[in-house]
């Protein structure tokens, strides 16, 4: 893969890059409505096709925020069009990396020797390349270990870059008014957040440590002397990337295993720590060669305050979901619905998050749940598709929910297609025997 010598770390260089993917984009849909012009019943799916590989090839020569929008955006397999899904979900294995003389430079820069001044030796290629760094591997007083190199430029650049994305974003996703503003900063504040590799060993230990007790599940260790702000050092960790692992064939019971694991680890987060590792892509797993589950990457971790944590599990109970006015509470107390609605928008919207509600949240009120279920996935399916199509929803203000919403929801989501791609039956309440 070619790598990369530069990467534009100015305002107005970034800018202009993605005001060349613009008009890339623009004369795609002029050649799409051309073609249109002959044949009325062309589809949208080349028009898709191009769209997507120009704004990812806009997007991944400047990594940073830009690029890890579009890879959060690669987990909504039910929201966008099949061809972005395919060509974002690149940004989570497959960018250009920094070269040779650049990545000794950066290292130098952020931890103030160069690599093999640190290190017994160090692979000057990169292993994986993604968003925001770049992994190669090392070793020291015989460790093998993984290095992060995070891309010059990308912390400081993360306000400039969601400005720039944000009039996407907001046509995008049907979000008006300016209320939108707190969905932006809250995205901006975990981005930020994740370019601290500091941070991240602190929340990595917090939870590695507490979590250690559940059974068939292995962590690296994280080395703060060989790491800063902007380079990470940990174990490498040997194993196959959970979406190689599930592209082969696997028995029922270790995709049950690996299942429960991944399952019994969020539930523990999320009730007991009351904050969780809410990047759950792909990626970011491993299974090992003993077949357990390894969990790496710990930079974006969600706290998740009381003031949402209760109303938002209390709305999947079947008695307070049943009954109106404490349903209608719920809604309130976590900002889906407002005091300013009209009488038309509190029944449109408390109709459409009872739908969704019932289910996304039909895996919290059984005993066990098989995610592997075709049917629970085509429902999840049906639902998107209706929805987008839906010209009431269009008129109306889709600036809905609390901040807190976009990262629980990406975690459950993400947790969700990682459970489907393991076709796991899970015990739902298992996680409980590790409280005590």
């Amino acid at each position: 893969m070619k790598t990369l010598d530069s990467i534009p770390t100015g305002k107005i260089e970034r800018a202009g890059k993605l005001v060349k993917t613009g008009v890339k984009i623009g004369g795609n849909y002029m050649k799409h409505f051309g073609k249109k012009l002959v044949n009325p019943e062309l589809s949208r799916e080349e028009l898709d096709e191009d769209n997507a590989t120009d704004i990812y090839d806009g997007l991944k020569t400047l990594k940073g925020s830009a690029l890890k929008v579009a890879q959060m955006l690669s987990m909504e397999k039910n929201m966008l069009p099949k061809a972005y899904v395919e060509k974002f979900s690149l940004s989570q294995f497959s960018v250009p990396p920094l070269s040779g003389p650049l990545v000794r430079k950066t290292f130098k820069k952020y931890l103030g020797q160069y690599p093999d001044e640190v290190f017994d030796s160090f692979e000057k290629e990169s292993v994986n390349a993604a968003s925001i760094g770049q992994v190669h591997r090392a070793f020291k007083d015989g460790k093998e270990l993984a290095v992060k190199i995070q891309y010059p430029g990308v912390a400081e650049s993360i306000s400039s870059d969601l400005a720039l994305v944000k009039p996407i974003a907001l046509k995008m996703f049907n979000i008006k008014g300016k209320d939108s503003d707190k969905y932006f900063k809250e995205v901006e504040h975990k981005l930020i957040e994740e370019t601290d590799y500091r941070l991240e060993i602190k929340h990595s230990r917090e939870i590695t440590e507490t979590c250690a007790l559940i059974p068939n599940l292995e962590f690296p260790k994280y080395y703060e002397d060989w790491s800063s702000e902007r380079i990470l050092t940990m174990d490498w960790m040997n194993g196959t990337h959970l979406s190689d692992f599930t592209k082969f064939d696997f028995s029922e019971e270790h995709g049950d295993l690996l299942g429960q694991t991944l399952w019994d680890f969020y539930m523990y987060q999320i009730h007991v720590l009351r904050k969780v590792h809410a990047d759950p892509h792909p990626g970011n797993f491993l299974v090992s060669e003993s077949g357990n589950l390894i969990a790496i990457d710990f930079g974006c971790i969600k706290e998740v305050p009381d003031s949402f944590y209760t109303p938002y599990f209390e709305l999947a109970k079947k008695e307070v979901f049943e009954d109106e006015n404490r349903f209608t509470q719920k809604l309130y107390d976590l900002e889906i619905l407002t005091p300013n609605d009209t009488a038309e928008e509190l029944q449109f919207f408390k109709a459409m998050f009872r739908e969704l509600l019932a289910l996304f949240t039909a895996p919290l009120n059984q005993k066990t749940f098989d995610f592997g279920s075709d049917g629970f996935w085509g429902q999840i399916a049906n639902l998107s598709e209706r929805f987008a199509k839906d010209t009431q929803l269009r008129k109306m203000n889709a600036n809905r929910g609390s901040k807190h919403f976009i990262y629980m929801n990406r975690t459950f989501f993400g947790l969700y297609n990682l459970l489907h791609d393991l076709k796991a039956r899970i015990v739902v309440d298992n996680y409980l025997k590790y409280v005590d």
